[in-house]
């Protein structure tokens, strides 16, 4: 008997027919996965929502909550792996979610190798496009960003290494404007460890490092929240540090600036040109890459007022290091995303491989498009993970 959310037959056939058309390979990598890929480079709302388990030698592992990471770990465990190649998937994945199933049908691609970064990102939103228009969709919203940019103005502004890390986890969570800039100041946490922080200052960071997971592991805690103890460990060190962790005045207009540039992807960028030569920041070649890439998706026959751009808009995952973008349902605010997709250049090395391979996909939510905006489409975070 199939599972009730799973899509119809001839749903699943077209999508696949479309990526083989497209140059994409179909793979199946296992759905139980190891749990530290995940741990290590997920964002928390992913993280909080996986189904966790082991096996009998006591190694964690998970069910596939996603298929970039599993995808990515099997085009590096290949003996013969290419440097370039396109794939394709269709199966189950498995979170923990709020008014919908915990099992669920995601499908998708994943380009690796591609030099021509714009190019691949306008042909990975056009793909989601046309996947969307075979499987009769509807109307649809599309939201686009470029975690790039964000990056390039943290570097651009000098900020300490603390204050930066703290900005880009608050706005790969999507905890954007002020949120973000309160967030700086917020005391709690380090009050409430003042004893161990005060111990870790000035410690070699390597051993402070051990020496927190070594306090982990004696009580038996092996993740919180989601986080690993290397991360939890990381963190403390982040806060035990003697860097400042503030904002001036000026920095948090700029930020605030930056963060409500939105509208049509051509006048986004020229209103960071504009706040860019204002504040005196370098961030030239971030925002070429915005206009090269709106040429290609021009090319392409992507109409541009189609498209809102947010200056502001970040996926939850940790690992995405430039184009980002969520497809939804015309009309309906509140409307989880029906696709959802991105760049991730540092992905693969973070998982074993040797240098950056520029990297780009998305994925399709079925069950999503399947109700067309109904019930379990609905009541949606800002953001959400793939």
């Amino acid at each position: 008997m199939a599972h009730p959310d799973a899509p119809p037959s001839n749903l699943a056939t077209k999508l696949l027919e479309l990526f083989a058309r497209r140059g994409f390979a179909r793979v199946e990598p296992p759905v139980l996965q190891p749990l530290e890929p995940f741990l290590e480079l997920s964002g928390e709302d992913l993280r909080r929502r996986m189904f966790v388990t082991g096996d009998a030698d006591g190694r964690e592992l998970c069910l596939r909550p996603e298929y970039t990471i599993p995808v990515s770990r099997w085009h590096l465990e290949r003996p013969d792996s290419p440097l370039s190649a396109a794939y394709a998937y269709l199966g189950p994945v498995f979170r923990f979610r709020d008014g919908e199933t915990n099992e669920f049908t995601q499908s998708g691609v994943e380009d690796f190798g591609r030099p021509d970064r714009e190019a691949a990102d306008a042909e990975i939103l056009d793909l989601a496009l046309e996947a969307l228009r075979e499987m009769s969709a509807g109307d649809v919203a599309t939201l686009v960003g470029d975690v790039g940019v964000f990056s390039a103005l943290l570097d651009a502004m000098r900020l300490s290494g603390s204050t930066a890390r703290r900005l880009r986890r608050a706005y790969a969570a999507g905890k954007t404007g002020m949120r973000a800039l309160a967030a700086l100041g917020s005391p709690g946490t380090a009050q409430s460890h003042a004893g161990l922080l005060a111990a870790l200052q000035g410690q070699d960071p390597a051993a402070a490092r051990h020496f927190v997971e070594d306090i982990l592991n004696i009580a038996g805690i092996s993740t919180i929240s989601g986080r690993s103890a290397h991360q939890i460990a990381a963190r403390f060190l982040e806060q035990a540090s003697n860097e400042p962790s503030g904002l001036s005045e000026e920095q948090m207009r700029i930020l605030e600036r930056f963060l409500a540039i939105a509208g049509h992807p051509d006048e986004a960028a020229d209103d960071l040109r504009a706040l860019a030569g204002e504040a005196k920041l370098d961030l030239g070649r971030a925002i070429e890459t915005v206009d090269i890439r709106n040429g290609f998706m021009e090319a392409r026959g992507i109409d541009l007022t189609s498209l809102r751009f947010s200056a502001g808009f970040g996926r939850n995952l940790d690992y995405y290091t430039g184009f980002v973008f969520e497809i939804r349902k015309a009309g309906l605010a509140d409307a989880r995303p029906l696709v959802g997709g991105g760049r991730y250049d540092g992905l693969l090395r973070r998982l074993g491989a040797a240098e950056d391979v520029p990297a780009v996909g998305c994925s399709i939510w079925l069950d999503r498009v399947t109700t067309q905006g109904q019930g379990a489409a609905r009541h949606a975070s800002s953001t959400e993970a793939p």
